[in-house]
Formats: C-alpha cells, structure tokens, sequence
C-alpha cells in the first residue's frame, strides 16, 4: 500500500468531489444466476460461500479502480486484493477473515478453508487492510433478503457485497446481491461493469 497523488490518476475529480462528501457511498442492487456454482458446489464439494468470494475476486481483478481506495483522506495504491468473509466463531460470536485473492481456484479453496478455522477457533480477526484493498462480504445465507444499503462510518471506505439466500426456480437459481462502493473509488459506470464481470465469472468458472 502506498499513497499516490489524486491528480495523477482518473479519479482527481472524483477525489476532489466526494473525498469530503457526508456520505459518499453508493448502493447497487443486482440479481445474479449462481447456477453454475451450485452444481459446481454439489459436484466438487466446495462450499459455495467460497465460490462466491472467489468469482468476486476474480471479477475485482479486471476493474482497475479496485486497486485504488481513500484511506484516512488521501488516496492509496494496493498491488494485491483480498476478499473478506465474516464467521461464526467458537464464542457464538462472529470475526472477521480477510482472504488474500489468488486465480488459483485451489490455492484460493485451501487458504479459505485454513483462515476461517482459524478464526473461528481463534476468535480473532485476520486482517490484511495494510497489504491490500479488501472487498467486504457479509452472507446471510439462512435469510431471504432482496439487498441491504450498509452504514457509513467514515473510517472504513472498502466495498462491500452482501447477499442472503438464494431462490431456486424451475429452471435456475438465483442470488440477489448489494454492492456498496465509495464514490471517490469507482463511479456507476465501474461498479455495473463489476458487478457484469462478475455474473461472467459465475457463468465460465470450470466445473
């Protein structure tokens, strides 16, 4: 992580107009088909949560705003992403687990399978925020909801995806999702190619 002049990249008017905004988030809303992950789930029996987290990783990498984020008012450069996931811990509480990204589908499975033991056995978070730009996630897997427009704190300025459980239909299934950006990070025009790429991931991740 290091900082990088507003000015020398193509978020300067973006900086210069939502940095100080009293809530510079924006909400997306967006129905994706994970068909393909759930036989992909079933048949190689990976856990679906891990599918999902990884296709965002995979979709992140190809928008390069997501490299970029405004930490603490200035504007920063990572060269790693990483996909967050919360846990139920072994307190009946929950922990945070960041997932450093990688396009190896099995590399990925392994490292999320080891962290979020980790942290649910541990009770403490595991956090790369200093390394890289961490997409949060929050799955409400047992709920059925259509979205949920996060808080702003103005201290944590990541996105932010949150989805609920999927409905299965005659012929697929479906998962609606939020994703909540920072202003000064992406525009619409950005976040609706992700939230594209990543409906492309689901579609051609290899069984």
């Amino acid at each position: 992580m290091r900082e990088i002049s507003p000015k020398d990249t193509t978020r300067a008017y973006a900086f210069e107009m939502w940095m100080q905004a009293p809530n510079p988030m924006v909400t997306f809303f967006k129905t994706l088909n994970v068909s393909r992950l759930m036989r992909i789930s079933r048949k190689r029996g990976l856990k679906f949560n891990m599918l999902m987290c990884y296709c965002i990783g995979r979709a992140a990498t190809q928008v390069k705003e997501f490299y970029m984020l405004p930490v603490g008012g200035k504007l920063m450069q990572y060269d790693t992403i990483a996909v967050n996931t919360i846990v139920a811990n072994s307190a009946g509480e929950v922990s945070s687990c960041d997932l450093p990204f990688s396009k190896d589908l099995a590399q990925f499975s392994s490292d999320y399978l080891r962290l979020t033991k980790q942290v649910a056995e541990s009770c403490t978070d595991h956090d790369l925020s200093a390394e890289s730009m961490v997409i949060g996630t929050s799955a409400l897997a047992q709920y059925e909801i259509d979205g949920a427009v996060g808080m702003y704190s103005g201290i944590f300025n990541n996105p932010f995806m949150i989805w609920g459980k999927y409905k299965r239909g005659l012929f697929k299934t479906t998962l609606s999702v939020s994703f909540q950006f920072h202003h000064t990070q992406m525009d619409g025009a950005h976040a609706a190619k992700f939230l594209d790429t990543l409906q492309r991931e689901i579609d051609r991740l290899k069984a």
